[in-house]
């Protein structure tokens, strides 16, 4: 099993297809070529980064299909800063006012005014994130400054600035406190276990003694599930394709933040699976640890009714860590038919098909959804990350022609947009603290403490164990 080390549904609308709405106004036409601009049955699928840009802007009789806006604003970051391309977002709006001005037409230069105003609310909706950098920040003051003084006898434009901004200050500063959070906040601690008696007393409380009901702890889980991944942004995954790709020399100054909620959501799949593994293990009698392993595997199986597939391949992960599988005459008591049903649910062969049939069915319930429970669903992070990976190396940023392509990032941005749908859904679950705060705060066991747990349950078998066993006494011994 694998083991590995968000306001925007309004622009997107129920999919994300690149066709061009009807009624938006087009920039030369829908089909055939454009300028810098190519078309494909009414959806454009390459251009020049200058023609993309302006692609982007309004003018008095179009503007942009918000799939594009959204699409565009969300890969263009793989080719050029945000405060960038925003400061050319302000030259483009600076030459179309100027020849509006000549025009004398005010009605004109209002309605194109409120379109800047309506693209830069989007923009600030969609990824508040991209101002926090202050270059962005004063190339929007910039903007909305000569906005404002083409309105500035009834001051409409004026106020939806002000609302803006002020959304966007929220926005900023909500976000800056929940980074304070995390940074407040550890990761369980790593317990190494007594020198050669890693065994805890009997009386030591573990998660039988805190929550007995598989369906609760799953619904637990889910609640942490939804609460990590909330915290992930659109620009936070498409790091997946900026990070990894060399030809990229334009890094903004907060990736290293932004790409934090991935490795903390990353990081809580890892503990979820040492947590189980230190469940079982640290169980001294073997009746109960069966029982452990049992309990595991019905919470498992729960997950995956709940639509939780994250949570439920790190505890089919934590059971498979080298360890717990050791432990034949555990397994041998436990009643394994429905641990083979999840294994097989999530069989690695033909690029986890049995998986991606389970989560395209749980797909298709959330969307005929008639209640919050029946539209959770959680994907294997680690295997969409791998998705959007390979989406990105199989086909080339470039055409030939020097075009970016731009069909690539309509299919990154689907699959980005559907998995931020899933991400929206309210937990419908009751939260229980006393179970969470066991959950994320248990001290779970290092590998060498999981080893010796294991081996002092079920002594070492073959050659192989035993020599493992020494050099594990010999370490512990010396360390001492």
């Amino acid at each position: 099993m694998p083991q590995t080390s968000v306001v925007f549904s309004s622009i997107l609308g129920p999919s994300c297809s690149g066709q061009v709405q009807p009624g938006m106004g087009e920039r030369g036409g829908g089909a055939g070529s454009s300028g810098d601009l190519v078309f494909q049955d009414g959806r454009l699928i390459s251009g020049s980064l200058e023609a993309l840009m302006e692609h982007l802007v309004p003018t008095v009789d179009y503007y942009p299909d918000r799939t594009y806006i959204f699409t565009f604003l969300l890969s263009s970051r793989v080719f050029i800063p945000p405060h960038d391309l925003l400061a050319r977002v302000g030259q483009i709006c600076l030459e179309q006012r100027q020849q509006l001005e000549a025009g004398s037409d005010k009605a004109r230069l209002k309605s194109f005014s409120a379109k800047i105003v309506q693209l830069l609310k989007e923009w600030t909706e969609a990824f508040p994130y991209d101002f926090q950098d202050e270059k962005a920040m004063a190339e929007l003051k910039a903007i909305t400054h000569r906005v404002t003084q083409c309105d500035e006898e009834n001051c409409t434009v004026k106020k939806a600035i002000a609302q803006m901004t002020q959304s966007l200050l929220l926005s900023l500063a909500a976000r800056s406190q929940l980074q304070e959070l995390r940074e407040k906040l550890r990761s369980p601690a790593m317990d190494k276990g007594p020198i050669l008696k890693a065994k805890p007393p009997a009386a030591q409380k573990d998660i039988l003694g805190v929550c007995c009901d598989p369906l609760v702890l799953a619904q637990q889980l889910t609640h942490i599930e939804l609460e990590r991944v909330s915290s992930i942004h659109p620009e936070d995954l498409m790091q997946i394709v900026s990070h990894m790709d060399s030809r990229d020399k334009h890094r903004c100054r907060g990736d290293l933040i932004k790409t934090y909620s991935l490795e903390a959501y990353d990081n809580w799949f890892n503990c979820l699976s040492m947590l189980v593994a230190t469940e079982v293990c640290r169980v001294v009698k073997k009746k109960h640890r069966t029982r452990m392993l049992e309990f595991f595997i019905d919470v498992a199986r729960e997950c995956f009714n709940i639509g939780n597939f994250n949570s439920m391949m790190a505890i089919i992960s934590g059971m498979n860590l080298s360890p717990v599988a050791r432990l034949k005459k555990t397994w041998s008591k436990v009643k394994t038919a429905k641990f083979d049903v999840l294994e097989h649910h999530m069989d690695p062969s033909s690029n986890f098909c049995n998986y991606r049939t389970a989560l395209q069915g749980a797909t298709q319930r959330s969307q005929m959804a008639n209640s919050s429970r029946e539209k959770i669903v959680i994907p294997v992070f680690n295997l969409f990350v791998k998705d959007i990976y390979f989406l990105h190396k199989i086909h080339t940023n470039h055409l030939p022609n020097g075009h970016i392509n731009f069909k690539k990032f309509w299919d990154i941005s689907r699959q980005i947009h559907e998995f931020m749908t899933w991400t929206q859904v309210e937990c419908p679950f009751e939260k229980d603290k006393k179970i969470q705060s066991y959950l994320l705060t248990a001290p779970i066991y290092s590998e060498e403490a999981l080893f010796i747990a294991s081996f002092e349950s079920e002594g070492p078998e073959n050659h192989m164990e035993k020599d493992s066993w020494k050099t594990l006494r010999t370490t512990l011994l010396n360390r001492a």
